[in-house]
């Protein structure tokens, strides 16, 4: 079912047809969760692949022997997407590892009352565009991306697929404190020190695990070695579907990237949108990677960094 020029809209939200129908959606929306699943939430290109890998090899101990034979759409497969059941089907693990894109809105209701352990990953909103932007590039089961200008600004009215990401991370992170299941984890916490993020995930997840086993973890979840998985970045997906000679799945990965697609007016635009979106909201995000060589010595990640 190739559908790559279908649009769902569910929910008053888009989604690419090639991976979703009506049917898998609704379906994701009364999944009966169980108690010992590992549930893994981001908006596009936040991170999910970085923690869908840090979550497999926590299991592993550090083994890469799953990472590197799996393909990661099997071993944490989409909820909402059509193949879903068919991997469940099939697979053989104890804990189960889901992967979505839903906001809290829509899955709520379903993850309520169970004591599923959630990772909301989230990604400062610049870099975040910029990833997606030319992930649309290269991904033909969506529409086609436009010039940067008309791309950022579909994203700042929430036109684009998967919805508004401004209702998405509200609606997660608004859950902290009245959730005790869930623990909310950045992209830039992932890059700034993937050692002291490996070692919180694991302890959230009562899987705790020796130094050389956090190592382990460590140098096969790395940026480049995650580049050159292919159960990871995507090459075993068929050309017809991601343009592998457009560009790649994995690109660039940087904190502060989107300095080199944001003109200073862009900036300016993004800037009074996103402080009049996001007014009622106390998170602050990483937009740079100057902090990089401060948190490396340190244990504890910094939940508090600059702001826009």
């Amino acid at each position: 079912m190739a559908r790559l020029d279908v649009a769902e809209t569910f929910h008053g939200i888009l989604f690419p047809g090639h991976l979703h129908t009506q049917d898998s959606l609704q379906l994701a929306l009364k999944f009966p969760f169980q108690d010992t699943d590992i549930v893994i939430v981001s908006f596009p290109k936040s991170g999910t692949t970085w923690m869908q890998e840090i979550v497999t090899l926590i299991s592993s101990r550090g083994d890469p022997h799953v990472s590197q034979s799996v393909p990661n759409w099997a071993r944490a497969p989409w909820l909402e997407q059509i193949y879903f059941s068919a991997v469940w089907e099939t697979s053989k693990t104890t804990t189960r590892v889901i992967t979505t894109h839903l906001p809290h809105h829509l899955l709520g209701p379903a993850l309520q009352g169970s004591k599923a352990k959630v990772i909301y990953v989230s990604r400062n909103p610049k870099d975040m565009v910029v990833s997606f932007y030319h992930f649309h590039k290269i991904a033909n089961f969506f529409p086609e991306a436009g010039t940067f200008p008309e791309f950022l600004n579909r994203f700042l009215e929430g036109k684009l697929h998967y919805g508004s990401w401004f209702d998405h991370i509200k609606g997660w992170t608004g859950q902290i404190g009245t959730m005790n299941n869930l623990l909310h984890v950045t992209y830039e916490d992932m890059s700034l020190n993937l050692h002291a993020a490996m070692k919180r995930v694991s302890a959230y997840l009562q899987r705790p695990l020796l130094e050389d086993e956090v190592n382990n973890c460590v140098k096969h979840c790395s940026f480049n070695s995650m580049k050159d998985n292919k159960m990871v970045n995507y090459t075993l997906i068929d050309q017809e579907i991601i343009n592998h000679g457009k560009g790649f799945f994995m690109r660039n990965g940087k904190i502060g990237d989107w300095k080199n697609m944001f003109t200073d007016e862009l900036n300016q635009y993004f800037q009074s949108i996103f402080e009049s979106k996001m007014k009622d909201c106390t998170l602050e995000f990483v937009w740079e990677e100057q902090q990089k060589e401060e948190t490396q010595t340190n244990e504890q990640i910094p939940r508090k960094n600059t702001k826009l």
